[in-house]
């Protein structure tokens, strides 16, 4: 006699939508107001956080915090996919410029992700994501070209209240490591070592290789938008909590809508 096998649980978990986008950031601040945009909002706590599912502009999606750091965005966006099925994710937040011509208010459109502070040489080359063989991990094509739209359209709007009224937007290359580059010494050296080993940075941050990385892995698309924050020097500390309250939610809650709407 064969041995009997559990028969699958026929009923898909309640909590994945049918095609949901996700829509990440790594502070609270950062989706200020998407929440309350939601219709039907319902709220699930997983891994320590919580995921707000909803409807916003026509489309399904699923709100997320993950909190700051390369670690806490590869799990939040792990669990995006497997607990919550999500089939694109968009990151929207802040970033420091690191490259000429990138000042605080631009917006910053990913082409690519480098990590910044990986280095497991001489065992592999600097940069390199071990068994991956690259250093870099792209954004996804059609989702980057929607996040450009959306931005450029963002700011091409009329208002007098606009505090940056010469922002730009820029695409290209973010990285993304475990410390806060708040020094102006520190922010050219990093600029000065990325740009020696073939990868010239418009912006860093803390959280965008991660995710690029597990949505590479798992063959999910994905996009990510920065509004600079600060130069990522000496006055970075002072300039990013009141930028992000006062300036960055309003720009990231007028892309994320402009780019469903897109979708």
């Amino acid at each position: 006699m064969s041995p009997t096998h559990p028969s699958p649980d026929p009923t898909p978990p309640t909590d994945k939508p049918h095609v949901a986008t996700a829509i990440l950031s790594a502070l609270a601040e950062e989706q200020h107001g998407l929440i309350e945009l939601l219709h039907q909002p319902r709220k699930v706590r997983h891994a320590g956080r919580d995921f707000w599912h909803g409807a916003l502009h026509g489309q399904l999606v699923v709100l997320a915090v993950s909190g700051i750091g390369k670690v806490a965005a590869a799990t939040t966006t792990a669990a995006l996919i497997e607990r919550f099925g999500v089939q694109r994710i968009v990151f929207t937040g802040v970033a420091g410029g690191l490259a000429e011509g990138v000042q605080v208010g631009d917006v910053v459109v990913a082409s690519a992700f480098v990590q910044h502070d990986l280095d497991v040489s001489p065992i592999f080359p600097r940069y390199q994501v071990p068994h991956h063989g690259k250093s870099r991990f792209a954004s996804d094509d059609a989702l980057t070209a929607l996040l450009l739209q959306a931005s450029r359209d963002m700011l091409a709007q009329a208002s007098e209240a606009r505090p940056f009224p010469r922002a730009r937007v820029h695409q290209g290359l973010v990285v993304s490591g475990d410390r806060f580059v708040s020094g102006a010494e520190e922010s050219a050296t990093l600029r000065a070592t990325l740009e020696a080993a073939g990868h010239a940075a418009l912006a860093v941050e803390m959280e965008g290789a991660a995710v690029a990385q597990v949505c590479h892995d798992y063959h999910v698309p994905f996009a990510s938008v920065r509004t600079i924050s600060d130069r990522a020097d000496d006055s970075a500390h002072v300039d990013f909590t009141r930028f992000v309250e006062a300036v960055a939610s309003r720009y990231a809650r007028n892309i994320v809508e402009r780019f469903l709407g897109l979708l």
